[in-house]
């Protein structure tokens, strides 16, 4: 990279780290959406599904992104000192349990609240193998495939801190989820996500910018560890998909809204704890007042 570009880059750089993430996502799908079996631009298709599209998409996004920028700023020893932060793993016991536990805790309460959810439990035939699964799936596909070892390097690692400085803690965590729900765009019509409704497009982003508020609490009080970003993403993924849509078939239809009603719950159970974060932090989300956020 020539000086003069490094230069532009390092100017505005979270402006050039969104440009370089969402782009970077775009560009590995359009291969598979400009084949028929998306758009059907180009007279091609491509066998089995989405995803390969999906996990390389999100390391090419978020995280590359997130090294070259870093590069732009401050070369090797700035990638260097962004790498470290993957190794911040001693922040007490009591915040790996927040890391793994919050989120399906939240994403529970908020299922029993959604009106309908509850009456359609189903008990698991073999909660062992139930539970099992559930340990497996966090490691395979959630943490890989579904993106939290390629996503929160660059949303966490590399964006909120600089978003909690530029914007504040609240209001830079709220912008930085809705950033975090547009990325997401490249995937609706893949046919292997949910059906892609404008309603369910926005309340997919609603909820991700809510839920950012926990990401970011936990970010902040951790010394900015990406670690702990991760198994957050990981939790967040891995529940609800091995354990609460079999307990609760309702979740996985549509409403009459247009909205799946998993969103729904998200919306509920996410709503609620980000509000108590905000109160409890008095909107500064674990970031004390006059203190830079890690990074």
């Amino acid at each position: 990279m020539d000086g003069e570009r490094r230069n532009v880059i390092a100017r505005f750089p979270i402006i050039w780290y969104f440009v370089f993430a969402i782009a970077g996502a775009w560009l590995v799908w359009l291969p598979w959406n400009l084949s028929r079996n998306d758009w059907g631009v180009l007279p091609y298709s491509i066998e089995g599904d989405t995803t390969p599209f999906m996990a390389v998409s999100t390391f090419v996004g978020p995280t590359l992104s997130a090294l070259i920028v870093s590069a732009a700023i401050g070369g090797g020893r700035e990638v260097v000192r962004f790498l470290k932060r993957f190794l911040i793993w001693r922040v007490g016991w009591g915040w790996w349990a927040i890391a793994l536990l919050g989120l399906p805790v939240f994403a529970t309460i908020g299922a029993l609240l959604t009106p309908g959810v509850a009456a359609s439990f189903a008990p698991l035939a073999d909660p062992g193998g139930v539970l099992l699964g559930s340990v497996v799936f966090f490691f395979w596909p959630a943490l890989v495939i579904g993106g939290p070892l390629g996503e929160e390097p660059g949303w966490r690692g590399f964006a909120q801190p600089r978003m909690s400085d530029r914007l504040g803690p609240l209001a830079g965590t709220l912008v930085l989820g809705v950033v975090w729900g547009v990325w997401h765009s490249t995937i609706w019509t893949s046919g292997d996500w949910t059906e892609p409704t404008w309603q369910n497009m926005v309340a997919h982003t609603v909820w991700l910018a809510i839920v950012s508020v926990f990401y970011a609490w936990v970010y902040h009080r951790t010394g900015g560890s990406i670690l702990i970003a991760i198994v957050i993403h990981a939790a967040m993924d891995a529940f609800p998909n091995a354990i609460l849509f079999p307990m609760f078939p309702a979740l996985g239809t549509m409403t009459e809204w247009g909205v799946l009603t998993a969103y729904i719950a998200n919306l509920i159970g996410y709503g609620l704890l980000a509000i108590l974060v905000i109160a409890f932090t008095r909107g500064r989300l674990g970031l004390p007042r006059g203190q830079a956020a890690p990074a």
